[in-house]
């Protein structure tokens, strides 16, 4: 599944089945629309195999009230982790800190770096459990390219 796919879902991972999911409405039936700020995944437990995002976990708010606080990205990830199968992946690619693409267009809200997914979403660490996260991610690997962060998690057993 390819989160913020836009009318093209990627598929990076040569999936046999493609699904995107878009905050806009799009006549494909393999697309589905959620706004990841407020909405669930639409999609079972352990459905996929992959989810990805291309620059789009930067426009997801870190916290919302709508109409009681909300941290937004943190539910993303719980929601990340509950749709992949055992051992899934996890591919974001995204403006990231130091460079300025991460700050300069106005709706990149949520600025992520090297230490977000290694500290706070990760098996060891997990400090996002302290904002509710109940997954963990093994982080495979993290490279730049450019001002993308490219980050590869594996999803791994959740602690009790």
């Amino acid at each position: 599944m390819d989160l913020g796919c836009g009318p093209n879902p990627k598929n990076p991972f040569s999936a046999s089945e493609l699904f995107g999911l878009d905050v806009e409405d799009h006549p494909a039936p393999h697309i589905r629309t959620a706004d990841l700020a407020v909405d669930a995944l639409p999609f079972e437990d352990g459905h996929f195999d992959y989810v990805t995002a291309f620059d789009v976990i930067e426009h997801v708010p870190r916290i919302v009230y709508a109409p009681h606080r909300r941290y937004s990205f943190i539910a993303l990830m719980d929601e990340i982790y509950r749709v992949l199968k055992p051992d899934g992946l996890f591919y974001a690619q995204t403006p990231a800190y130091p460079h300025a693409e991460a700050f300069q267009d106005p709706t990149h809200v949520n600025i992520i770096t090297e230490n977000t997914f290694a500290l706070y979403f990760d098996d060891q660490h997990r400090w996002a459990a302290n904002y509710g996260f109940r997954g963990a991610f093994r982080v495979l690997s993290q490279e730049w390219r450019g001002f993308h962060l490219l980050s590869t998690l594996q999803k791994a057993p959740a602690p009790a």
